[in-house]
């Protein structure tokens, strides 16, 4: 459906695309995700024909779009401020696109009334749109984008504006839309709960490059660096050299998964593989700052040596603050990654949102 071929894109010194290579099948759902200044949004600009490539090519079902202009490509967009007609009501709104492409008005009333069943607003024709709640709005904006049957809907930060919980309840109405109509689909998010709640893949990117390509799973499991690693919101990154099994990092020595890479490597344990226990068994560590985060309790660990660790723990069994602890690790959750090892600049541009919606 859209192959990008070494896109490029210059704003004076600065690159924000570098040679970037990306395919999207048809009825693929794919979220880009990345932090800000990664070249995320660009790319979506790119496709949608707002900014021209400086080089590369990007082709809609194999024809390269070069000079066709964005009412030509048939793509769809929706942003995060919804950019509603404020002087038509509901339905006016909805049928904007069926209008400029000449359909009747009798086909115009039958697609309203069948996209505002699916996003679950049957009946809102007559609505104003001031008098919409934000999520309300959203499903509005979501059923004009989708009027025209665009062979590729473009979605930037869907559901930025919205709070936590009605973003969660939606994102999942999105999928299950996207997947009764059959659409393709190429959103832009900062937040990784709601990438990978909505993806089929997911786009990792930093300054202007893909840094990861793969499946939610795939992505979660196996983060390809240590800026992913961060990105998502691990913390435990840390350089080690593994030798078989075994290896040997500031806190100790680790079990990893066998068949791992080897040698002097960046080490990723995630907080579910760290186990608490008596002090004298293992790593002693010192309990800092607990962050409750609904189900569980990320717990913050101050080791004798070593820099700090992140373990998480069920609301049962949180240790008080200032008590001792044992730290031991589980090979299970511990990740040997493709880096030689970490560096200062992963952990800047590696960090997390302050939103990430939970992610650990």
């Amino acid at each position: 459906m859209l192959t990008l071929e070494g896109v490029t894109v210059r704003f004076g010194r600065r690159t924000a695309l570098d040679a970037v290579d990306l395919e999207i099948a048809a009825h693929e759902i794919v979220c880009v995700l990345g932090p800000s200044g990664s070249g995320k949004s660009t790319l979506l600009r790119v496709v949608a024909g707002l900014q021209p490539p400086d080089a590369g090519r990007v082709l809609l079902e194999g024809a390269d779009q070069v000079g066709v202009p964005v009412h030509r490509r048939g793509v769809g967009l929706m942003f995060q401020d919804h950019q509603l007609f404020p002087q038509r009501d509901v339905g006016g709104n909805v049928a904007f696109g069926l209008r400029v492409r000449g359909e009747s008005r009798g086909e115009q009333r039958r697609r309203v009334d069948e996209l505002l069943d699916l996003v679950g607003l049957p009946g809102a024709q007559s609505r104003a749109v001031a008098a919409l709640s934000g999520g309300e709005q959203q499903r509005v904006a979501l059923a004009r984008a989708l009027a025209p049957r665009p062979r590729l809907l473009m979605l930037d930060e869907p559901l930025g504006q919205l709070d936590r919980s009605l973003r969660e309840r939606l994102v999942v109405e999105l999928r299950g839309v996207f997947g009764q109509l059959g659409t393709t689909v190429l959103a832009v998010t900062h937040d990784q709960g709601e990438a990978f709640a909505l993806a089929d893949r997911v786009v990792v990117m930093r300054d202007g490059r893909v840094a990861q390509t793969g499946t939610p799973v795939e992505v979660w499991q196996r983060p390809a660096s240590a800026f992913v690693a961060r990105f998502l919101g691990f913390d435990n990154v840390v350089a080690a050299t593994v030798d078989g099994d075994v290896a040997d990092t500031p806190w100790g020595k680790i079990p990893v998964p066998s068949a791992s890479p080897q040698g002097s490597r960046a080490l990723l344990v995630r907080p579910t593989g760290v186990r608490l226990g008596a002090p004298e068994d293992g790593l002693r560590c010192t309990v800092g700052a607990r962050t409750f985060r609904g189900s569980h309790v990320a717990v913050l660990l101050r080791p004798s040596h070593g820099p700090e660790v992140e373990a998480e723990c069920g609301l049962r069994d949180v240790p008080d603050e200032g008590a001792t602890v044992g730290v031991s690790f589980i090979a299970e959750d511990v990740v040997v990654l493709d880096d030689k090892e970490p560096d200062a600049t992963d952990i800047a541009k590696g960090e997390a949102p302050t939103d990430n919606n939970g992610a650990h």
